[in-house]
């Protein structure tokens, strides 16, 4: 069987964009590991455990993820502001790439991983941690010699015009449909699309353990609260797709 790692920005981005993927995996007998790179807090970390976290650890339970690593870092948030770091540890997009590869590196050995999910170049809709995802990815894979890279996105041609829409409906907020055209990847250059339906019970679970960010005031939240009440089914015909990039890896020498 082989290791699968799936590396993420914040908690809650497991769900949506590999979820289906990851349940599969863990159900096909595979070992499925889960890193994120921040622990969903903008200001200090409290003593012991962060709630996100927490709730990182239950999705991944929903999904049989067999372990769940935090990388160490602090959100940066996404704004035109960039805060100062807090005082117990360093945002993710001010580290350094190199020793941010390194610590995901030693996962990856450790681990002996088959096949590493990272994200596109554009980070999806552009998040700076989710770019900065990438670019750890990308190195850590390198520098552990995994042998193959799957870039988790989403087509983007069908996806500006579903936001849009979504937009004009109220359901999200603050979204810049001028960047949405230029967000994610051109369908031309995706090379998996993967039928998860079979797993959409698990994937909706998954995606109910982030309570904070359901019933927070996120932009996300309201689409979030509308996934997490719709019928199985019904979450499966709207979610039953994942999409990948497979990405060339070169070894370290």
């Amino acid at each position: 069987m082989a290791t699968l790692l799936a590396f993420h920005a914040h908690p809650d981005d497991e769900v949506m964009m590999t979820g289906g993927v990851l349940a599969g995996a863990a159900a096909d007998g595979h070992r499925v590991v889960v890193v994120v790179a921040c622990d969903g807090l903008i200001g200090p970390a409290s003593d012991g455990d962060t709630p996100r976290l927490g709730e990182l650890r239950a999705s991944a339970k929903a999904l049989g993820v067999h372990r769940v690593v935090h990388l160490g870092y602090a959100d940066s948030g996404h704004g035109a502001i960039l805060y100062p770091d807090p005082p117990d540890r360093t945002r993710f997009v001010r580290a350094e790439t190199e020793d941010a590869a390194e610590r995901l590196a030693v996962i990856l050995r450790e681990e002996k991983v088959d096949l590493l999910l990272s994200y596109d170049a554009n980070g999806g809709y552009g998040h700076r941690d989710h770019v900065k995802v990438h670019e750890v990815g990308k190195r850590a894979a390198q520098l552990a010699g995994v042998p193959r890279v799957l870039e988790a996105t989403l087509p983007r041609e069908p996806i500006a015009r579903v936001v849009n829409a979504l937009r004009l409906m109220g359901v999200l907020r603050r979204y810049d449909p001028q960047a949405m055209r230029a967000a994610y990847t051109p369908r031309a250059a995706i090379t998996h699309r993967i039928d998860v339906r079979k797993f959409a019970r698990q994937k909706q679970a998954a995606l109910a353990a982030h309570r904070s960010q359901i019933d927070g005031p996120g932009r996300a939240a309201p689409m979030m609260r509308i996934l997490t009440r719709l019928p199985v089914p019904v979450f499966s015909l709207l979610t039953g797709r994942e999409w990948f990039a497979e990405a060339p890896v070169a070894t370290e020498h």
